[in-house]
């Protein structure tokens, strides 16, 4: 061993070079020779841990290990080696450098350290990658839980780092920065807000990744498609993509659809505003004319049964029309519509179904459609709606109401 460390020494000695000369000389021969052979070693290593790892994870039926040498995790591990030799061969290099060798073991503290943080990287990225191919899995954080592993990690890597070069140990290190906790937690702030909120989120299972979620403060509707410890990204119907910080998730208002997803149907809640002055009740002839609709002839036939027979025991005078009880033109419109409502083939008959009126507005009478659509995809959705509200629109005029609508002033430009 001591003619190995002394070997170039020797030689520069012998050819007339000074002492202080030669040992400098040998150091950097021997620096070179170091280079080159942790050079070969590590290529050597790389090559055959690689080949292992490429063969090995061809031969197995999960796609674990596939994982791992996309990830990069066996180049990695491979780093292990020539770190192995530095350490045993550097005091070789730096034997008559002793005042070196506190800095030289430093450096390669750190760099073991840095290593093993990009070790544990990548296995956790192979887990998440892993994580997200299992279909139990696929609507969760999983990169939330990875991120706050990470976090973990290159916190303590970062502190033994440090402690490493001002030369504390690593408790000493911790509890002189525990004075400095005030600050770490300013600096952090979001980050521990977005922590919290990813394990509520994840523990409520408030929102999934594929959930439909709208959030107009930030602009976002659409689909979640990751769920992080700083963000949350929606695609929107526009195929754009908006972030929202995901502390948001339990600070501010949101509303998921997934309820509606889940379900039978997607609701259609929507109203036609009519003309107060165009409702009136219903004389013989405007039944008689009415009974021509097929959808509530038999109804207009049995209701007016009904009333005629009230009218007559209670021996009611109708010369006046108010008189004794009577049908509306808006009640059997309002008939017309949940019949026709019913009988529609894109409705979900076994969900709710509604025609009702709402409160009176100065604009007139809301009446309103509830239902719900078999079909829950957009674009079918509101071709489905659409269609129930032209056939009511259009309806309208047959039972002498109006729709409301502002008049339009005519300018006259002569």
């Amino acid at each position: 061993m001591e003619r190995i460390r002394h070997f170039f020494y020797d030689h520069f000695i012998s050819i007339g070079l000074t002492e202080v000369s030669a040992k400098y000389l040998n150091m950097v021969c021997l620096l070179i020779i170091l280079a080159i052979i942790l050079f070969i070693t590590d290529r050597i290593a790389r090559k055959l841990i690689i080949t292992f790892f490429n063969r090995f994870s061809k031969k197995t039926k999960t796609n674990f290990d596939d994982l791992l040498v996309s990830n990069r995790a066996p180049r990695r591990v491979a780093h292990l080696v020539p770190l192995m030799l530095t350490i045993n061969l550097f005091p070789l290099v730096f034997h008559d450098f002793p005042h070196f060798e506190t800095y030289i073991i430093m450096l390669i503290k750190v760099y073991g350290i840095v290593l093993t943080i990009w070790i544990i990287r990548s296995i956790l990225k192979t887990f998440e990658s892993y994580f997200k191919t299992l279909p139990r899995l696929k609507d969760k954080p999983i990169d939330s839980y990875i991120q706050v592993a990470m976090l973990f990690i290159w916190i303590i890597g970062i502190a033994s780092i440090l402690a490493i070069i001002i030369d504390l140990s690593f408790i000493k290190f911790f509890t002189t920065l525990g004075a400095a906790s005030a600050v770490l937690l300013l600096i952090f702030k979001d980050t521990i807000l977005g922590f919290v909120a990813s394990i509520q989120v994840a523990i409520n299972d408030s929102v999934r990744i594929g959930d439909w979620i709208t959030m107009e403060k930030y602009g976002a509707d659409g689909a979640v498609i990751e769920i992080n410890l700083s963000t949350v990204q929606v695609q929107n119907f526009d195929m754009t993509i908006t972030n929202i910080p995901t502390f948001a998730l339990i600070s501010d208002a949101y509303k998921n659809w997934r309820g509606m997803q889940s379900s039978g149907g997607r609701r259609i809640k929507r109203a036609i505003i009519l003309k107060a002055k165009s409702i009136k009740y219903l004389t013989d002839d405007d039944i008689e004319k009415l009974k021509s609709i097929a959808l509530i002839s038999t109804y207009l036939e049995s209701r007016q049964k009904d009333v005629s027979s009230f009218n007559t025991e209670e021996n009611i005078d109708k010369s006046t029309l108010i008189n004794g009880r009577n049908m509306t033109n808006i009640g059997v419109f309002r008939k017309y519509l949940q019949t026709y409502v019913e009988n529609h083939s894109a409705v979900n008959k076994e969900m709710t179904i509604m025609v009702r009126q709402l409160e009176p507005t100065p604009h007139g009478l809301p009446l309103e459609i509830y239902c719900f659509s078999s079909d829950k995809r957009w674009e079918n959705y509101e071709y489905i709606m659409a269609d129930i509200f032209d056939h009511a629109l259009a309806a309208v005029s047959y039972f002498d109401l109006e729709v409301f609508e502002y008049p339009t002033k005519f300018m006259d430009t002569e």
